[in-house]
């Protein structure tokens, strides 16, 4: 297309974007246009067009299980180059989402059991900003589980929120006898248990809870083990999978229950090689 953007105005355009999004984030006020004419300085391009490309960084970082300006509506059809840009930006860049207050800082889930933990969204009428079937591609493309997955900065902190969550629950329930039993096996006992918190049900019953977390929307993919769908389809009474989402604004989550081929479509993404 002859209206492509080149590398160096799709780098310029991307850090923009990235300015405003920190602002956001923040909660700083920024002024849109502002950001607009100053790019028309940099970059030989309408107003119009740099305003679409912001929405297509939308439509990027929402494939890329990433926040998004919220006044810039995804929107697709966007080249390949600018998917390469915006993931040039984060490759550089690690570390500018890390939780480093949240997961000491939860004021409003210590307080209170605020973490409203709803269904799985394909039980919701809430049509997605884009296809779905357009965003999940590119989730695979460019393994935005795996991304997550190796994110355990992120992964911690969103088991605690869920640990909190289950302790306030609890003692709201009058059980602060079980509250204090509630163990961050993850931490406390390792790996490999195939959950990440051993929580009661007022009633005394166990819950075993497998987090789950991202920075982006709900829909965004996840990896989960060989392990925890075992311990899931052996302990279907017990075991619950929290998925939380939204979480670099303010942490939403939903949960879902075994069977997890109900709700989720599971695909193999690495085989064990032998030799014959």
């Amino acid at each position: 297309m002859a209206d492509n953007w080149n590398d160096a105005e799709i780098d310029l355009i991307v850090a923009d974007y990235f300015a405003m999004l920190a602002d956001e984030l923040g909660g700083k006020a920024f002024n849109k246009a502002e950001h607009d004419r100053a790019l028309q300085d940099i970059i030989p391009r309408s107003r119009g067009s740099i305003e679409f490309k912001h929405q297509n960084i939308s439509a990027v970082l929402l494939g890329l299980g990433q926040p998004w300006i919220e006044g810039y509506k995804p929107a697709a059809n966007f080249q390949n180059a600018l998917v390469d840009g915006v993931l040039r930006w984060l490759d550089t860049r690690p570390d500018w989402l890390a939780p480093k207050e949240r997961a000491v800082q939860p004021c409003r889930l210590r307080e209170a059991s605020t973490l409203w933990i709803g269904p799985p969204p394909t039980q919701r009428n809430e049509p997605p900003p884009v296809d779905p079937e357009f965003m999940a591609a590119i989730g695979r493309k460019y393994d935005v589980a795996e991304r997550d997955a190796r994110n355990r900065a992120l992964g911690k902190a969103g088991e605690e929120i869920v640990l909190q969550h289950e302790q306030s629950s609890l003692r709201q329930a009058g059980r602060e006898d079980l509250a204090d039993k509630v163990r961050w096996t993850a931490i406390q006992d390792g790996d490999g248990y195939g959950y990440d918190i051993a929580s009661f049900e007022a009633d005394g019953r166990e819950r075993l809870i497998e987090v789950k977390t991202t920075n982006g929307w709900e829909r965004t993919p996840f990896h989960i083990s060989r392990n925890e769908l075992a311990v899931a389809d052996a302990r279907r009474d017990d075991w619950h999978l929290v998925r939380l989402w939204n979480f670099a604004r303010e942490p939403k989550a939903f949960a879902i229950r075994p069977p997890l081929e109900a709700h989720v479509e599971l695909t193999a993404t690495s085989f064990l090689a032998g030799l014959r």
